[in-house]
C-alpha cells in the first residue's frame, strides 16, 4: 500500500514540475476584447451594464481607413486648421 502512494506521489510531483516548465498562453481576440469593454463599463451597472457588454462584444474593430475618415470628418465639423488638427488627428486616430 506504501509503495502505491509513494508511486502516486512522485507521478504527483513530475507532473506539477512539468506544468510549471509549460508557457504561459497568450490571451486570445476575444479574451483582450472582454477585457477592453469590461474596462469601458467600470461606471455601469445591472441591465444598463449587460446591454453596453453586449454591443461592446459585438462590434467589429475598426479599420485605419474608416478611422482616419471619422476622424477626418470630426475635425472637418470644428473647423480646425494647421497644427490644431494635426494634433486633433493624432490623438484621434490613436484611439
Amino acid at each position: 500500500m506504501t509503495r502505491i502512494t509513494l508511486i502516486t506521489a512522485l507521478l504527483l510531483t513530475l507532473g506539477v514540475a512539468h506544468a510549471a516548465d509549460m508557457p504561459a498562453k497568450e490571451a486570445t481576440k476575444q479574451q483582450n476584447k472582454m477585457v477592453e469593454c469590461n474596462k469601458a463599463a467600470a461606471d455601469k451597472k445591472g441591465d444598463e451594464r449587460k446591454a453596453f457588454m453586449s454591443e461592446c462584444l459585438k462590434k467589429k474593430p475598426q479599420t485605419q481607413q474608416d478611422k482616419m475618415k471619422s476622424c477626418n470628418a470630426d475635425a472637418g465639423n470644428k473647423a480646425l486648421k494647421g497644427d490644431e488638427r494635426k494634433k486633433f488627428m493624432s490623438e484621434c486616430l490613436k484611439k
